[in-house]
């Protein structure tokens, strides 16, 4: 597995990796058990940023810096994903429909609304959970988000009859990649939070099982963009959750490291 990081690295981020000859759809998928690693080390970017920006802006400042950050930092990855899902099933009436309008690279009305609302919406939890001192869930919740994508990769089978990028990760991930991928999620997420770290983690889970059953219905299945949309969702999620445990007075982001 340690020959993948890279490719997943390089996959998920824009961080440069040297090239290590070409990779096969396979590699691609076995690269899936690097995933919430992948995430894990985007939450100390952000988690660093925060630390930083936050002593030099007012907090909305800081907050929208740090926006512009998990945009720049993925190249916009699943927010393409997200968009081009949300067109697909505003616009189709089958499967059929649905597909054919993500796989349209123009920028439809039901797309565009659905990244004013992301990005928005996170906007409003960065700054909340920031100015309210629980900025450390943000190295918390890019490691949900990506583990989710594996989980939902491994349970769903994929809808293009022609095949695509995801075909490699929906047919290729096997029972071990998720196994790992999961044991260190939940490893992060006890550490990070404890429990409550857990729990969040079992909650994207569930939510993860839900997508696997919706896409089931309206698409036949999930593709490389549905995965990205996942990514987005579950974002918001960890990112509400939280906050929810910040409301409540619990410690966010336990692990002596961070301190």
């Amino acid at each position: 597995m340690r020959f993948t990081f890279p490719l997943a690295l390089t996959f998920l981020t824009i961080i440069p990796w040297p090239r290590q000859g070409l990779a096969g759809s396979g590699d691609l998928a076995r690269s899936m058990f690097w995933f919430p690693w992948v995430g894990a080390l985007l939450g100390l970017i952000y988690w660093g940023a925060w630390a930083g920006l936050g002593r030099i802006f007012p907090a909305p400042a800081a907050a929208a810096l740090l926006l512009a950050l998990t945009v720049i930092s993925t190249r916009g990855l699943h927010l393409d994903g997200l968009a081009d899902t949300v067109d697909g099933l505003g616009g189709g009436r089958d499967h059929e429909a649905r597909l054919r309008i993500m796989k349209d690279s123009a920028l439809g009305a039901f797309g565009a609304a659905s990244l004013i609302l992301a990005l928005l919406v996170k906007y409003a939890f960065f700054l909340s959970l920031g100015a309210g001192g629980a900025g450390r869930i943000f190295f918390f919740f890019p490691v949900v988000s990506r583990w989710g994508m594996v989980l939902l990769a491994y349970l769903s089978p994929y809808a293009r009859k022609e095949g695509g990028l995801g075909q490699a990760m929906t047919l290729g991930v096997t029972g071990p990649v998720v196994w790992g991928a999961t044991l260190g999620a939940g490893a992060m997420a006890l550490l990070a939070a404890g429990p409550a770290g857990v729990v969040l983690m079992a909650a994207a889970g569930g939510v993860v099982l839900l997508m696997k059953f919706y896409f089931a219905q309206k698409l036949g299945g999930i593709t490389g963009d549905v995965l990205g949309a996942a990514n987005e969702v579950l974002e918001i999620l960890a990112l509400s959750g939280g906050l929810v445990l910040a409301l409540f007075g619990r410690e966010v982001l336990v692990f002596p490291l961070f301190w």
